[in-house]
């Protein structure tokens, strides 16, 4: 197992960010994370997510891994989303068209999680909304992936306050559970964006995640079950689909050589931070890969006010995962 390579601390401390989305834009790490704010609502998990209430993002920046990391100030504000009614979770950004988009979820005037898009000339903000959500989305945790081709998939889903299991039949059912434990998984969605990336080009489609005998996670299997934040990268030619196992609070991956899957697990890549959630991306800056993440250690473990770290990240010869403690260091 792999210590964190990075003293145990936030980017930032004047705001709480969680759910980091990082890329390399203009020569520069972008974080696009999910603002964490102080409110009178409920703070304890009941499994409808309402203890994290964000209303805005705030993009970070660093010119490089050692630099001070800068707070570009509000990107983005829930009033200005005009089909949106609360809850702006986890985020991420795509570059295409010579344009910079901003993908999110948040409730529609119904309550239920749609995904929108947000542009921008400039990396850092501000974007504006577009009218209306996405056609045809549903839940939360947008990761958008624009491949060596140009072609662009949107990666989304998530359990309970996530609202996924209630998508099962394509359409929206508020009583609906989740899988059996003896039965599959379920897994994150897929679409293929429009060239302009504002709609899907076909309906999403569920990932399967078997084990390396080709047999489907199962809901039981909850080390290594999907639950939510997925993430696609590339090295060496093949997809790495990585996410948050949720009740054992991992993040882990699973391999493909299709960026639609199946992908085939491989093993963990951060085990358990402080706090109950745990969201990640994977970027590559110059000659290194990076794993951004966030704890509540700032906080002192309340749940709903968690802050951004990264560390670094390393691949074995045979192109899987070293592990990484996040509190190794100590």
């Amino acid at each position: 197992m792999v210590k964190n390579s990075k003293q145990d601390k936030p980017l930032v401390t004047h705001i709480f960010t969680a759910d980091p989305s990082a890329h390399v834009f203009e020569g520069k790490l972008y974080i696009y994370p999910s603002h964490d704010i102080e409110h009178t609502g409920k703070t304890i998990d009941d499994g409808s997510g309402d203890q994290y209430a964000m209303e805005d993002y705030h993009i970070l920046s660093m010119d490089d891994e050692n630099a001070p990391c800068v707070d570009n100030g509000e990107a983005l504000h829930l009033r200005d989303v005009p089909w949106a009614s609360k809850q702006l979770w986890a985020p991420d950004a795509a570059y295409k068209n010579n344009t910079y988009y901003l993908f999110f979820p948040a409730r529609d005037k119904d309550g239920i999680f749609r995904i929108g898009v947000a542009t921008s000339l400039n990396p850092a903000g501000p974007f504006k909304a577009e009218e209306n959500y996405i056609p045809g989305s549903f839940s939360i945790d947008p990761a958008v992936l624009v491949d060596d081709d140009s072609r662009a998939y949107v990666y989304f889903g998530g359990l309970w306050g996530g609202q996924l299991e209630k998508w099962q039949t394509g359409e929206f059912q508020p009583d609906a559970d989740g899988p059996a434990p003896t039965e599959p998984a379920l897994g994150p969605r897929v679409a293929e964006l429009s060239d302009d990336m504002l709609t899907f080009k076909s309906e999403p489609k569920e990932i399967s995640i078997v084990d390396e005998n080709g047999h489907p996670i199962l809901a039981s299997d909850e080390d290594r079950r999907y639950f939510e934040g997925p993430w696609v990268h590339k090295y060496n030619g093949l997809y790495y689909l990585s996410y948050s196992t949720g009740t054992t609070h991992k993040i882990v991956y699973a391999v493909s050589e299709n960026p639609q899957g199946p992908f085939v697990f491989k093993g963990t890549i951060l085990t358990p931070v402080i706090g109950w959630t745990t969201h990640h991306s994977i970027v590559q800056f110059k000659d290194k890969w990076y794993l951004f993440y966030h704890d509540c250690s700032l906080s002192d473990g309340v749940d709903h006010k968690r802050s951004v770290k990264f560390t670094e990240l390393k691949y074995n010869e045979d192109g899987t995962i070293q592990t990484i403690d996040p509190y190794g260091d100590k």
